[in-house]
């Protein structure tokens, strides 16, 4: 019993330290609006290098498509 109140211990201690450096949760999942911030640079950087907003719907529509949506 006392074996296994220690390991629990420990776990959350790791835990704690973990939370407090801001870690992300071991899933690895993102916030939908963490990602959409994190995309629009760039495609802002593609409409411009690409030749406007034609270009990036034709894109999306097609990806789109590919992943069945």
């Amino acid at each position: 019993m006392a074996d296994t109140a220690a390991r629990t211990m420990i776990r959350t201690r790791g835990r704690r330290v973990r939370a407090s450096f801001g870690s992300r949760p071991s899933s690895g999942t993102r916030h939908p609006l963490v990602a959409t911030a994190m995309v629009l640079p760039l495609a802002a950087l593609l409409v411009v290098a690409f030749g406007g907003w034609d270009a990036v719907v034709t894109q999306a529509s097609s990806v789109g498509m590919m992943l069945g949506r």
